[in-house]
């Protein structure tokens, strides 16, 4: 009942008849429910967009879809509520691209999982997840939540990956990719027409795989050009992949695969991976972009 009345938006008479009950037990029972805390309701107040850094953007760099929404260095709760906006955001793009029979893929990262929850409307689809998690957290509900959520709201089949994204060496990389539900997940790829991907940042915690490197391995990449990372794949800062025998080690869609990929969208928060940014639209996958004003102000100097 609260699936057809919060999220199909059908009416209380409408669900009613669907049960073969009054409308007044539909009432009393999604009363109840909001009370037993079964439902949870939540007032959103949506992020306010900047048209014109928007238009700059999708002009500058020829994009489909271009979202900037205000952002202030000293906004109340920091970094954590640019996230949740950015999420916000996100969520209203999907809302509005995604159609019926698409192939959603979404990339693990904390911009995803602040995604997660802000999808309340989604046209039927299926949901792959486009990349294992990071060894420095466990593989739990958190990692694949916003894949299972959108299929959910979707009401679709979920593609979860539960796998590092990151690992020791080629070879455990290659077993892991011969795994029955791995194979299922990564066998979706090519058939991706929506993807959701963002952005690391070469340093302390802003890039998951940086993070999982030692300290020699992280100067190593850097004094090779390394300033990004996108879908575990290291990039200078034109855009070009650096240190390609690390992907052997990578869990996650590759960039000839997103090449194919009609809609990708870009996730990126916060002036610190504003340079990161920069050189992932270099890398020509994207068509489209969600950011806030920090990092947008710089991709347009």
């Amino acid at each position: 009942m609260a699936r057809r009345f919060y999220l199909e938006g059908k009416s209380k008479t409408e669900i009613a008849e669907e049960f073969g009950i009054s409308r007044f037990k539909v009432a009393r029972t999604l009363e109840s429910a909001v009370r037993d805390g079964l439902i949870r309701l939540e007032i959103r107040l949506p992020a306010e967009l900047d048209a014109e850094r928007s238009d700059a953007l999708r002009t500058r760099y020829g994009l489909s879809h271009s979202l900037v929404f205000n952002s202030q260095a000293d906004d109340p709760g920091g970094a954590a509520v640019i996230t949740r906006r950015l999420g916000s955001v996100a969520a209203d793009l999907l809302a509005e691209i995604v159609t019926e029979g698409d192939v959603l893929g979404l990339i693990w990262g904390p911009e995803i999982e602040a995604l997660g929850p802000e999808l309340t409307s989604l046209a039927r689809c299926t949901v792959v997840q486009l990349c294992g998690v990071t060894p420095l957290r466990p593989v739990d509900a958190n990692a694949v939540e916003a894949v299972r959520r959108a299929a959910a709201v979707a009401r679709g089949v979920a593609y979860p990956i539960y796998a590092p994204h990151l690992l020791p060496d080629g070879e455990t990389a290659r077993m892991l990719r011969r795994q029955p539900g791995i194979v299922e997940a990564v066998s979706r790829f090519s058939q991706v027409t929506k993807a959701v991907i963002t952005v690391g940042g070469w340093g302390p915690g802003l890039s998951t795989v940086y993070d999982a490197l030692g300290e020699a391995e992280r100067e190593d990449y850097r004094r090779q050009g390394a300033c990004a990372e996108v879908s575990g794949r290291l990039i200078d800062a034109e855009g070009q992949v650096v240190a390609p025998e690390l992907s052997e080690r990578i869990i996650a869609i590759s960039f000839e695969e997103l090449r194919r990929v009609p809609d990708v969208i870009l996730l990126a928060d916060g002036v610190e991976r504003a340079t990161a940014t920069a050189a992932a639209l270099k890398t020509g996958l994207f068509n489209g972009i969600v950011t806030d004003t920090a990092v947008a102000e710089h991709l347009l100097v």
